[in-house]
């Protein structure tokens, strides 16, 4: 039994954040789909030329309140952005495609917003939720900015390219994608196969298994990015999922892949706050994509000088 402080920085939460209303893991997990011994699977890189990283960051730009009649209605306006980092093996190079942003303004109860024309060409679309939980209206940023990253993942795929999106997989329509996911919320192995997870090498990956059923099922697997050394036995653990509509070869190629790919692209403590889960492509995307949302200040001061001139 050893204490140890998380690598992550405090700002980012931690890399194992175990929430009692997300675990155990949503449907069945099924550990024998791969059919041989649960034991560490070293990584193959099959030579993939172009690899494309897809994210989204969010940010909330002003809190509303509207006057109803019936009472106060809580809302919100906020930006996100989306793109990817396509990264050509061949040359080598990298370079940042398909960047937007997108900007929505929600309010809760059923009420639709109605904002007056801003300065500075902003312009935000209206979203309405049903109720008045204030979770409701990040989950409806959230929902947007995943919708949007879906999009981007599948027209990537669509081109020819491997693409590992950053987050659990929004979409299951089979293609060459994966969805990342960086932290750790559901328990999703028990046993001897969780104990493999902690057991796993760099540039190794666990077995595959599946998760959920019907048309919600993918294939899942656990590989480490580096070496632990002398932190915890799931430092450095990232979990890939992919589509169950994928042949099961094709995922067992993915995953070793992967296996062999990421660890190369993985950041380092001294650069990245997250390392080494925060994927260095991912890194430079997030900047990039914070950048295009422009001057919090500025757009808070829009808003603020649009709502007070129609008041």
């Amino acid at each position: 039994m050893r204490l140890h402080v998380e690598g992550w920085a405090p700002e980012y939460g931690a890399a194992v954040e175990h929430d009692d209303q997300l675990t155990p893991a949503e449907g069945s997990v099924d550990v024998t789909v791969e059919d041989r011994p649960w034991e560490p699977i070293p990584g193959t890189d099959d030579g993939v030329e172009r690899v494309a990283f897809v994210d989204g960051v969010r940010r909330i730009d002003a809190r509303l309140l509207l006057d109803a009649d019936t009472g106060p209605v809580a809302g919100l306006c906020a930006s996100y952005g989306v793109g990817a980092v396509v990264w050509d093996r061949r040359v080598p190079r990298s370079e940042v495609v398909d960047a937007t942003v997108g900007r929505v303004a929600v309010l809760g109860s059923g009420q639709a917003p109605s904002l007056p024309p801003l300065a500075g060409g902003l312009a935000y679309t209206p979203v309405s939720v049903p109720d008045d939980d204030p979770a409701s209206l990040i989950s409806a940023v959230h929902d947007a900015m995943r919708r949007a990253e879906a999009r981007l993942a599948e027209q990537l795929a669509g081109d020819g390219l491997f693409v590992v999106a950053d987050g659990p997989l929004y979409e299951y329509a089979p293609g060459d994608k994966i969805g990342y996911v960086k932290s750790h919320r559901r328990t999703y192995l028990t046993g001897d196969e969780a104990g493999i997870v902690g057991l796993l090498p760099a540039g190794h990956r666990s077995p595959l298994f599946t998760i959920g059923e019907g048309g919600y099922r993918r294939y899942s697997w656990y590989l480490r990015l580096a070496d632990r050394g002398a932190g915890h036995s799931w430092a450095g653990i990232v979990r890939c999922e992919a589509s169950a509509g994928l042949d099961r070869e094709r995922v067992s190629l993915i995953a070793d892949r992967c296996a062999a790919v990421l660890p190369t692209v993985g950041s380092e403590p001294h650069i990245d706050p997250r390392a080494p889960q925060n994927l260095v492509p991912i890194a430079a995307l997030e900047r990039h994509l914070r950048h295009l949302l422009g001057d919090a200040g500025l757009v808070l001061r829009s808003l603020r000088s649009a709502l007070a001139a129609a008041a």
